[in-house]
């Protein structure tokens, strides 16, 4: 019998905001932002939550980023993320998607987070969660810093390419496969599953699942991870999960899952 997987989005699908802006607040402390772009951080938060992740929201949300870490010192970005993680992530996981990903581990799935948010947040947040691959952005690093360009971008159909090129290297049987997100914009990603699933899902997407039979998942209850989820020591390890890539938005780089198939 050919293996499974079940593929998740991350941001508003397995945590309650976007990952990437999540961070503004430790990148400020951390003297990569000022107080002006925090706010500004903290404005695209609300307009992402509030108004969905329609194509021209997610495409202001990737420029906006791309222009924001422009010069950022990649080692500065890595340290901080580790030093941060559990305090930024603990209280925005969704119960019920760590539920979930237990579930199909159990059932001897591989749990894949496809995430347009950049690798240098999802990779440690995957590891947390257990997360068997993790597929997410990178951006264009230049002498050790962003250049604010982006190295690899994929986005809506080319984020089922990537599945469908994972599925092809580890034989996972697609019909069989799960998937689940919140946006329109990752509609591409569940057809390319058997077992779709809208989590959270804006407006179209609910009308998508709804003429299609997908069934709708309300995630509502955030979760300290660490009740969940037994986690090891916080700075030493984390600071090892943080490797390779950049913080971005709007894409899904399959380099780094082949990095990490090949460590497998």
């Amino acid at each position: 019998m050919a293996p499974t997987a079940a593929f998740f989005d991350l941001d508003k699908t397995i945590i309650a905001k976007s990952s990437t802006l999540a961070f503004s607040k430790p990148f400020q402390a951390g003297g990569l932002i000022s107080r002006r772009a925090v706010l500004r951080s903290a404005y695209a938060q609300f307009v992402y939550l509030v108004g969905g992740a329609d194509h021209d929201q997610m495409e202001k949300l990737r420029q906006f980023m791309s222009q924001l870490v422009a010069g950022w010192d990649v080692a500065t970005v890595r340290e901080i993320v580790a030093e941060t993680l559990h305090h930024v992530v603990d209280p925005i996981v969704y119960d019920e998607a760590v539920g979930l990903i237990a579930e199909h581990q159990l059932a001897g799935r591989d749990v894949v987070i496809v995430s347009a948010s950049g690798t240098e947040v999802v990779e440690p947040t995957g590891r947390l969660l257990g997360a068997d691959l993790v597929v997410a952005s990178e951006l264009e690093v230049v002498d050790g810093r962003y250049t604010g360009e982006i190295d690899y971008y994929v986005y809506a159909d080319a984020k089922a390419e990537a599945i469908r090129a994972l599925a092809a290297e580890r034989g996972y049987d697609l019909g069989a496969s799960f998937a689940y997100s919140d946006s329109i914009t990752d509609a591409p990603m569940l057809d390319a599953v058997g077992h779709p699933h809208a989590v959270n899902p804006d407006k179209e997407l609910r009308k998508l699942a709804a003429s299609r039979g997908w069934p709708v998942l309300v995630f509502t209850k955030p979760v300290a991870l660490r009740a969940r989820v037994p986690l090891p020591p916080a700075k030493p390890t984390l600071a090892a999960l943080a490797v390779g890539g950049a913080v971005a938005v709007g894409g899904v780089i399959w380099a780094n899952a082949r990095k990490r198939t090949r460590e497998l």
